[in-house]
């Protein structure tokens, strides 16, 4: 009997060992409100909207995480991310099931990981969330540039094989490589044949970055080229329309940024230029400055405000400038509600991309033709719920 007991207890031991060095994790967030804007274009004209709007502080998502300790310091690792719309239950990223993100790997203890899948590039990795005004504070995605040209709040590189380092004193860098997958077009391909009969596309993509953040100072840098950006499925976030009818070959985009806190407050500051090529014409440089700033009164309460300027230089130059201000309100560490504002003012003949997508698609844009309203107002109320 005594040995039956030792028996049980040294496999209850083991097993319990085991349970510890291996985890799964289910978690996610519902970001839910009400928005509204004025100068929305219309069929007619313009005129102001009332809507129900999904995931503006951050994109509604639920998922799974994992680890296994493989020993020495080595860990499997896994990543599968859903993307939805709190609105209607539909899927996000073009109705992929895992379309945030969906990646395998390694990690080794003082050296980093190696992740294979759908992964970040390193412009929303080491820039988009630190030192952006979308990334800082809850104006989130009304904040961030127009159609995330610039890849700051969701680059997602398919097929992609990416290192990140270890933490160095407050150093980490990286680099990956997203593969085109198809024969004969290592660096991609644009979409050939006639329109009865077409024959795709592919897309490649490789971004690099590095990154300091040691107390209360924080410098980014990040480089993302994505090659025949409208031949990547699911598509990228940016809705340009020269991206998503394939009439780009190449989207580069280089950003640096900087942080730094003082007490209660932080301070920050972002620089990106992009550079779209196209594949016949000469190619468009949009380039954004962005500064902010936000202070926590208590534990709980923190405002902020934002100021970003915008420019695309091309024969239809546009210039954008925006304001936000915002208030954030944490009933819990996993509850918060928030209300913000935004106002933007458009001047050039490409003023026709405003607060667009972050607004509600076709329902927001200013008139395209430069004869309507240049400016657009919008406030949101919104809750946020984390799991």
């Amino acid at each position: 009997m005594n040995k039956k007991i030792l028996t049980a207890a040294t496999l209850a031991l083991f097993a319990t060992a085991a349970h510890a060095q291996s985890s799964v994790t289910l978690y996610g967030l519902i970001d839910a409100g009400i928005s509204y804007a004025n100068n929305s274009k219309t069929a007619t004209g313009h005129d102001s909207i009332f809507k129900y709007d999904d995931g503006v502080a951050q994109g509604s998502r639920w998922g799974l995480r994992g680890t296994e300790d493989l020993g020495g310091g080595l860990k499997a690792l896994f990543v599968l991310e859903n993307g939805f719309n709190s609105g209607n239950g539909t899927l996000g990223q073009g109705g992929a099931l895992f379309g945030r993100q969906a990646f395998v790997g390694l990690s080794k203890d003082g050296a980093g990981s190696l992740t294979f899948g759908r992964q970040y590039s390193f412009s929303t990795d080491y820039l988009g969330g630190s030192y952006s005004n979308g990334g800082q504070t809850v104006a989130g995605n009304y904040a961030y540039h127009i159609n995330d040209v610039d890849q700051l709040t969701s680059s997602r590189i398919n097929n992609a094989v990416k290192f990140s380092s270890a933490n160095f004193a407050g150093l980490t860098f990286g680099a990956m490589y997203g593969f085109s997958n198809q024969a004969g077009a290592f660096g991609g391909a644009p979409a050939t044949g006639p329109a009865a009969a077409p024959v795709a596309g592919s897309s490649r993509a490789y971004s690099f970055g590095a990154n300091y953040a040691n107390g209360p100072f924080g410098v980014g840098a990040a480089y993302t080229d994505i090659r025949f950006p409208g031949q990547a499925s699911p598509t990228f976030s940016t809705a340009l329309a020269n991206v998503t009818t394939g009439t780009v070959r190449d989207l580069r985009t280089f950003g640096v940024g900087g942080r730094y806190s003082i007490g209660a407050a932080t301070l920050w500051a972002l620089y990106t230029n992009t550079r779209f090529e196209p594949i016949s014409g000469s190619s468009t440089t949009f380039t954004a400055y962005e500064a902010g700033a936000k202070y926590a009164f208590t534990p709980a309460l923190t405002a902020a405000a934002g100021y970003t300027y915008m420019h695309l230089s091309d024969a239809n130059t546009g210039h954008w400038n925006q304001a936000d201000l915002s208030v954030d309100y944490a009933l819990s560490k996993r509850t918060d509600v928030y209300a913000l504002g935004i106002y933007q003012i458009a001047a050039g003949r490409n003023k026709g991309q405003d607060l667009q997508a972050q607004i509600g698609s076709s329902t927001s844009y200013f008139n395209t033709s430069g004869t309507g309203s240049d400016n657009q107002l919008a406030f949101r109320v919104g809750i946020r719920h984390k799991f």
